[in-house]
C-alpha cells in the first residue's frame, strides 16, 4: 500500500524496521533516506508531485518539494487502522462504480506534475553541473479515482477489454484473508458493463501516464540530457483490477505486489531484461552508485542491491521480501520469493505457494500438497531469518491501536469514515 511502500523505497528498510506500516503511519524524516545521503554530500535533490509523506516542512530528504502531495492533515487513513473486526470501505465501491471518461484532480494534478518537471529541466537542472543532482518525479495516475481522459479512454473499447480472472468464482476457493478483504470492501459482484468500464478507465489512465513519461524523456533528449541522465521508472504498488472479484491492492498477488522496474541510461543495456526479482529497498543503493555518493555508515546491512550490477549481469543470492500490516486485512502478511516460487505467510491463517513459472496467474495454490511440505518449511525458514512474523504482527497492532486512541477510538474512526484515495493539493477529502 502507498505509504509503506514509499517509505521503505526512501529508506531501503523493510517496514517492520521502520514502524511506518501503514496509509496513518507516514514517513516523517526520521530515518534517513537516500535524499539525506545525497544532501549531505552536496547533491541537489527535488521532489515534484506526490510524495506521500506526513507534511510538508518535514526533514523528507528533498532541498525542495515542488506542488507536494502528502497524507490528509498530517494524519492519514485513519480507518486502516482498525484491524480486528475490519469496517466497510464503502467510498473504493463507489470510485470503481463511478470509472469512466474525462477529467479529475488527478489527471489535471499530473499535468501540472509534467509541466513543473520540464520546467526545473529546463530553468534549474543547469544550475547544478558541479555534482549530479537526483528529480523524484511522481505522479498519482492510475489510481483511483478512475477517470482516464477521453481520448485515452476512448482506446480501449469496452466490449474488448479483457474479463478479470475468476472474477466472483469460488474455483480455485478464495483464500480466508482474500474473503475478509473482498467483504469489507466489494462485498457483491459489479455490473459486467461497470467492470468493463472501470478496466477500460484503468487502462485509459495507464495510457495517461506513458504520455507523461514521454514528454519527460522528450525533454531530456531536447535539452541534450538523456546521454547523462540514467532514468528509474518503478511505482508503489499494483492493482487487482477484478481480479478474483479484488479491487485495489492490500494482498500479496502480482496484480498488487508486483510492480514496474525499469531502468535507463548510457552505461544501461538496452533491451535487456533481469529475470531476478528485485526490491524497491534496491533504489537507495542503486542512486547512490548512480550520483557517485559515498554510502552511509551502517548501509552494508541493508538488504537492497544496486541495480547497476544486476543490469550489467550480476548474480546475487538473495531472497525478494514484501510485508503487509494495513487496511483491510486482520493478520500481518509475509511474501519471499524463492526462484520461481512465491511463499505467503499469514501469522492468521494457512500459508500460500505458487510457482509462477508454471502458473502465472497464481489460480493453483500448492501449499497443501504433500510433496511440497519440505519447501514450505524452507520457505519458512528462510521468511524467519528475516523477520519474526508474530512479532512483527503484534508490534504493528500494538502501534495501531495506541494511534487509534489518540484519535479518539474506534467509534469515533469509523463515524467519521474514510476517503477512497488522498486529494490533490488544493482539494477537500471526501468522506463516506
Amino acid at each position: 500500500i502507498c505509504v509503506p511502500s514509499r517509505a521503505s523505497l526512501a529508506t531501503g528498510q523493510y517496514v517492520h524496521k521502520i514502524r511506518f506500516w501503514d496509509n496513518a503511519h507516514p514517513y516523517d524524516g526520521s530515518v534517513p533516506s537516500w535524499g539525506h545521503r545525497l544532501m549531505g554530500q552536496g547533491h541537489r535533490v527535488t521532489s515534484i508531485g506526490k510524495l506521500h509523506y506526513r507534511k510538508f516542512g518535514d526533514p523528507n530528504g528533498f532541498h525542495e518539494e515542488i506542488n507536494p502531495m502528502h497524507v490528509v492533515d498530517g494524519v492519514g487513513d485513519l480507518l486502516g487502522l482498525i484491524r480486528d473486526e475490519l469496517p466497510p470501505r464503502k467510498r473504493n465501491r463507489l470510485d470503481v462504480l463511478q470509472a469512466g471518461g474525462g477529467e479529475s484532480t488527478y489527471t489535471r494534478y499530473d499535468h501540472e506534475i509534467t509541466a513543473a518537471s520540464l520546467r526545473w529541466l529546463k530553468e534549474e537542472a543547469p544550475k547544478y553541473r558541479d555534482k549530479p543532482w537526483v528529480l523524484f518525479v511522481s505522479f498519482v495516475c492510475p489510481h483511483p479515482p478512475m477517470i482516464a481522459p477521453e481520448r485515452f479512454f476512448r482506446l480501449y473499447p469496452q466490449d474488448k477489454v479483457p474479463w478479470p480472472n475468476h472474477y466472483w468464482t469460488e474455483n480455485p476457493p478464495l483464500h480466508p484473508a482474500m474473503a475478509e478483504f473482498r467483504q469489507s470492501v466489494y462485498p457483491e459482484p459489479m455490473e459486467e458493463a461497470i467492470v468493463r468500464k472501470a478496466i477500460a478507465a484503468y487502462f485509459g489512465m495507464c495510457s495517461y501516464l506513458d504520455h507523461n513519461v514521454g514528454q519527460l524523456l522528450d525533454g531530456l533528449d531536447t535539452l541534450g540530457l538523456s546521454d547523462h541522465t540514467r532514468v528509474i521508472y518503478t511505482s508503489d504498488h499494483g492493482e487487482n483490477l477484478g481480479n478474483r472479484g479484488l479491487w485495489g491492492k492490500s494482498v500479496m498477488y502480482e496484480d498488487a505486489a508486483a510492480v514496474p522496474l525499469i531502468f535507463a541510461g548510457a552505461d544501461i543495456p538496452q533491451g535487456h531484461s533481469v529475470a531476478a526479482p528485485v526490491s524497491l529497498v534496491d533504489v537507495l543503493p542503486t542512486i547512490v552508485e548512480c550520483v557517485g555518493a559515498q554510502a552511509a555508515e551502517g548501509d552494508e546491512e541493508l538488504p537492497g542491491y544496486s541495480l547497476l550490477g544486476m543490469a550489467n549481469g550480476e548474480k546475487p543470492e538473495r531472497t525478494v521480501f514484501s510485508e503487509y500490516h494495513a487496511a483491510n486485512s486482520t493478520t500481518g502478511t509475509f511474501l519471499v520469493r524463492r526462484g520461481e516460487f512465491k511463499y505467503v505467510h499469514y501469522v492468521k491463517y494457512r500459508p500460500q505457494l505458487f510457482n509462477l513459472e508454471n502458473d502465472p496467474e497464481e489460480m493453483e495454490d500448492l501449499a497443501e500438497r504433500k510433496e511440497m511440505q519440505p519447501l514450505l518449511a524452507e520457505c519458512e525458514a528462510t521468511l524467519r531469518t528475516i523477520v519474526d512474523p508474530e512479532a512483527a504482527d503484534a508490534l504493528a497492532k500494538s502501534d495501531q491501536r495506541a494511534k487509534i486512541e489518540r484519535h479518539g477510538g474506534r467509534e469515533a474512526i469509523v463515524g467519521r469514515g474514510a476517503f477512497a484515495y488522498t486529494p490533490a493539493p488544493g482539494e477537500e477529502p471526501v468522506y463516506g
